[in-house]
């Protein structure tokens, strides 16, 4: 039964023509990112920009022929219409088969011809980014326990990992399995600690490398945040990976952002970085609601000494000098890494603790932040039209 193979599924998507060319779609070139595993497909369909939510029908005729295939479990079909002819686009008579695709439920269809106007997801009050501009600062911990904080505040919160090529919510949140289908076929988010989450860590295998174009990530993005039962959710966090690449534009450009959080180390080669991130979210007109200062300082569990690892007050500095708001601090301490690591986050695994109680403080001043900013009506959301 888990037999599939890429040669099969490209073979059976032979007989599915397009009708405005009257050729089939692998020898036009417009299949790309197949992957057969354990009876779990997934490809694109990549169209031209001007066709659009027009290709819909013949997604769905894909999806539909490799469906019925003995063996096939389930089938993740994504029309993407990024790509040119020069990248592997429609048109250039190949069909590619090297990057892998969720073998999960996810659904089908995330893709749109061009780029919308920004817009809202249905229910969700506040769409709040976490960012860092550079790797290992700490940005998904600070996330992660921010969300579990607003959430022990009374805020309705959800999570989502945007980070497709390295997610880590399935194991900071101590979260496994597969999420569930609603009768839909939208997925619903699995939750701990009364945090509503998603990540496509959740469709894959843990060591599956994410080997994936700009146009599968995005398209992949959409679909966890529009595809999904957020339900009523009052802040929707979403993780972004480090960097100002596909991920950080897609979620700037295509959502209506209520703002963004910067995530740093106190020393100047982050800060440089930071500098870059703010001024992305800037250019984009997404308001930066403020800056962390992560790993801080460190408290010496057998003298009490501070010492200060990687500087201290940097952050600080940068947010004035930046005209942007300076959230707090969070030490560097063993219990967070430990907590982080056994996915019980310390907010809710010792909320007593000063560093939980710094994260709480945080949460707070954030939570009266994006009151402020959804009163506004900054980035708000038009009205989402179902189609």
């Amino acid at each position: 039964m888990s037999g599939i193979t890429r040669e099969q599924v490209l073979e059976a998507l032979k007989a599915i023509i397009d009708p405005d060319v009257g050729r089939d779609v692998v020898s036009l070139g417009m299949i790309s990112g197949v992957v057969a595993r354990d009876g779990n497909v997934g490809f694109s369909v990549e169209v031209k920009p001007e066709d659009g939510a027009a290709k819909e029908p013949l997604r769905q005729a894909c999806e539909d022929m490799i469906t019925r295939l003995p063996g096939v479990i389930s089938v993740t079909a994504v029309l993407t219409a990024e790509a040119s002819a020069a990248e592997g686009g429609p048109g250039n008579g190949h069909a590619h088969a090297h990057s892998p695709a969720p073998s999960g439920p996810l659904p089908a269809g995330g893709k749109r011809a061009k780029a919308p106007e920004a817009q809202g997801v249905p229910g969700v009050g506040a769409i709040v980014a976490v960012a860092s501009a550079k790797g290992g600062v700490g940005k998904s911990t600070t996330a992660i326990n921010l969300a579990v904080a607003l959430a022990a505040e009374g805020a309705k919160v959800g999570l989502l990992d945007c980070d497709i090529y390295g997610p880590s919510l399935p194991r900071m949140m101590n979260l496994s399995g597969k999420p569930e289908l609603a009768d839909d076929d939208k997925v619903m988010p699995m939750e701990a600690y009364g945090v509503k989450c998603m990540s496509i860590g959740f469709l894959v295998e843990e060591d599956t490398p994410m080997i994936w174009r700009g146009p599968m990530v995005m398209g992949a993005l959409e679909q966890m945040l529009r595809d999904v039962v957020w339900g009523e959710l009052d802040i929707l966090v979403c993780d972004l990976p480090p960097g100002t690449g596909d991920a950080q534009l897609t979620l700037a450009q295509r959502v209506a952002l209520t703002g963004a959080v910067i995530v740093s180390t106190p020393q100047d080669i982050a800060l440089l970085d930071v500098r870059r991130g703010i001024n992305m979210f800037h250019k984009v007109d997404v308001p930066v609601f403020g800056l962390i200062e992560n790993m801080s300082y460190f408290i010496c569990p057998h003298c009490d000494g501070r010492s200060n690892i990687f500087h201290h007050g940097g952050a600080r500095e940068t947010a004035a000098e930046m005209g942007i708001e300076f959230l707090g601090e969070v030490p560097l301490d063993m219990e967070i890494r430990v907590t982080s690591d056994a996915g019980t986050p310390i907010v809710a695994s010792n909320p007593d603790s000063d560093h939980a109680k710094a994260y709480r403080r945080i949460a707070r001043q954030l939570g009266e932040t994006i009151a402020s900013a959804s009163a506004s009506g900054h980035r708000q959301a038009p009205p989402i039209k179902m189609m």
